[in-house]
Order: structure tokens, then sequence, then C-alpha cells
């Protein structure tokens, strides 16, 4: 006995169409984490200076769910662009605050950019243009070694130049930079990824 089935192209719309939607609906709940960052991040204008419309994560440490959920999802991140990362890599000072959690997450070791002088023993240095004059990052030259995998993590990407020169350091280092991760990014200087020449990914675009 040969049983046929019929279904209308309706049909097969309408259930694409319902496929389409739970995977919407899984995607909305999986970012749940995004959500409540943006919703406690806030804005001081003209902060440090006039025109500037300051971004300010650090409300995000003051509600530990958001936090939690901020930690799990940067490492979520780092699992599906650099599964393989041997080190996560801090910019001097906001990076300092996510890298070490990330880090333990991952089960790998954490080593902190700074500024000039703050690191003892020998160093690797590179300077950077600052709007108003120049800046150098260090890191201890045994912090990383050749062909090592890392991932930068930092706060915000705005301009990109302390980001740059952190790439620059690690190049300078003969590591290989996997990806650069940010809490924020500023839409309007979303065209500065390119400089990095590196693989750059943001959890919340403003």
């Amino acid at each position: 006995m040969i049983i046929l089935f019929h279904f209308s192209p309706f049909t097969v719309v309408r259930s694409t169409v319902n496929s389409l939607d739970n995977i919407a609906e899984m995607k909305t709940e999986e970012d749940e984490r995004v959500v409540k960052i943006k919703e406690v991040l806030k804005y001081f204008p003209d902060f440090p200076k006039k025109g500037i419309n300051f971004c300010d994560v650090l409300p995000v440490l003051q509600n530990p769910p958001v936090f939690k959920g901020l930690i799990s999802k940067m490492v979520e991140v780092i699992k599906e662009h650099a599964p393989d990362v041997e080190l996560i890599v801090g910019l001097e000072a906001r990076g300092f605050l996510f890298g070490p959690l990330i880090a333990t997450e991952l089960n790998v070791g954490f080593v902190p950019i700074r500024k000039k002088g703050k690191l003892p023993g020998p160093t690797y240095s590179v300077n950077f243009k600052l709007e108003y004059g120049e800046d150098s990052f260090e890191v201890q030259s045994t912090a990383v070694r050749s062909g090592q995998k890392i991932v930068i993590v930092d706060d915000l990407l705005a301009t990109g130049g302390t980001l740059k020169a952190a790439v620059e350091l690690m190049t300078k280092e003969k590591a290989i930079v996997q990806l650069c991760l940010v809490v924020v990014e500023l839409k309007e200087f979303i065209g500065k990824r390119s400089d990095l020449k590196v693989p750059v990914n943001s959890l919340v675009q403003v």
C-alpha cells in the first residue's frame, strides 16, 4: 500500500517561518546577558573633555548577576573565535577588571600590559600617540612566549589607538594575536577595526 502525503506551499512556508522564529527566540535568550549589560551602562556627557559622551562600564561590576553574565559571554566569544588560546592579555587599567576572571575560566594565564615605569625587570615597550601627546605601553619580557596564541581584552574600543599599540607590542614579542575583545565599541569609530589588522569583537555597540 502506498500512502501519499500532500504539503501545500503555505504549509512549507509556515513551517519555515516558525523555524526562523524559534531560532530568533533562541538568539534573543542567548543574548540576554548583553541586554542586561546595556541596561546598566552609564553615560557622562563632556567627560573627560567637552564633546565626548563617556561610556562607563564600572556599573556592571556593581551588579553581580550582570557581571557574571559579562564574563560568561566574553568566555563564550573566545571559545568560539579563539578556542586554542593560551594567554589572556589585559590593557591598563580596565582590562585588568575582566582579564584575570576570563583567564581563570579558560584555565590559561593572564598578562597585564601597563603604562611605562610600572613593571619591574626587563620589559618590551611601544610608544603610541594620544590626542595631546604620546604614551608608552610595556610588558615584561618573559611574560609572553614567541608563538604563543593570545587574546587581548579591554573595556572600550573607540579610536583604537591603545589596542593598536597593544597588538604592536605583542607582535614585537612574536606572539599570535587571535582576537581583540572589548565590552563596548563606539559605532562612530567602527571603521577603526581594520587598523588593528587582527580579528575584533565587541559585546555591545553604542
